[in-house]
């Protein structure tokens, strides 16, 4: 097992228990106490793990995978604000690629005012809300089943996503470190950079708490979108920073939303 393959093993199985003790997880990995000490310093620097009274324990608010559901519910109003700019990019008769972030799941809440969309994505959560809504066009990306996402990955996945392209692509992150989005599961990373290849026009999603929180795996640079939408709860300086990077950056909440169902030039997509 190479070092980073290690660390993730470490870190996941903190996160399906909550916690673990150095020697649990040595037995687990199959190292020494040692070892486990140093990754988990390299853990803890990363923002993914900390120790505490002698057990080693997931960040309350760190990349740990918790339920898509109950992540939905976390910063709502600002996911809200940020869902409604987005969709106001999003002309009529569209494809659009939608990832299974909880971000995802509240501009699709919003897209209900943008007539005959075709909606592309892994979410269950999006899909099964789709369905119910009788959305005018529906594509399920297929793959294996993650229960903690509610979304499917993996190499069934990546492949349906090399057939794909979409009008737009909108993608969030868990955290966003030195300008680039990152996760803390590689196979989740890989997706996500999949579909920003597919759409032709792509959009960040990202609340302001995005910007405090790390990860391990890289996805991509924020400059690599042409849209990125935050909160008003950014700070200046963070925004600042963004539009020397992005080609348009939306402060959601600090200016007028452009009409649902066209491009921020006026014109239909």
């Amino acid at each position: 097992m190479g070092i980073r393959a290690r660390q993730l093993a470490i870190a996941k199985a903190v996160m399906a228990g909550d916690a673990a003790t150095a020697e649990e997880l040595a037995g687990l990995i199959g190292v020494s106490v040692m070892t486990i000490y140093r990754d988990v310093s390299i853990l803890e620097d990363c923002g993914v793990l900390r120790r505490n009274r002698g057990r080693i324990v997931a960040v309350v608010n760190g990349l740990h995978a918790v339920d898509a559901i109950f992540r939905v519910e976390q910063g709502s109003e600002e996911k809200r604000i940020i869902a409604r700019a987005g969709a106001s990019l999003v002309a009529p008769g569209s494809s659009v690629l939608l990832d299974d972030s909880s971000a995802g799941v509240w501009l699709f809440r919003s897209l209900d005012r943008v007539d005959t969309l075709t909606i592309v994505t892994n979410s269950l959560l999006i899909a099964n809300r789709a369905i119910s809504m009788k959305a005018s066009g529906l594509v399920i990306i297929g793959g294996e089943y993650r229960p903690w996402a509610h979304s499917s990955m993996g190499s069934i996945t990546m492949e349906a996503l090399k057939r794909i392209a979409t009008d737009y692509c909108f993608l969030s992150a868990p955290g966003i470190v030195a300008m680039s989005c990152v996760h803390p599961y590689e196979e989740v990373a890989e997706v996500k950079r999949a579909m920003l290849r597919a759409g032709s026009e792509s959009v960040l999603l990202a609340d302001h708490a995005k910007f405090s929180r790390r990860g391990i795996f890289r996805f991509a640079d924020v400059g690599e979108f042409d849209h990125v939408i935050v909160d008003s709860g950014t700070p200046e300086s963070i925004v600042s920073e963004l539009r020397m990077r992005s080609p348009d950056v939306i402060v959601a909440g600090d200016e007028p939303v452009v009409a649902e169902g066209w491009s921020r030039s006026g014109a239909l997509g």
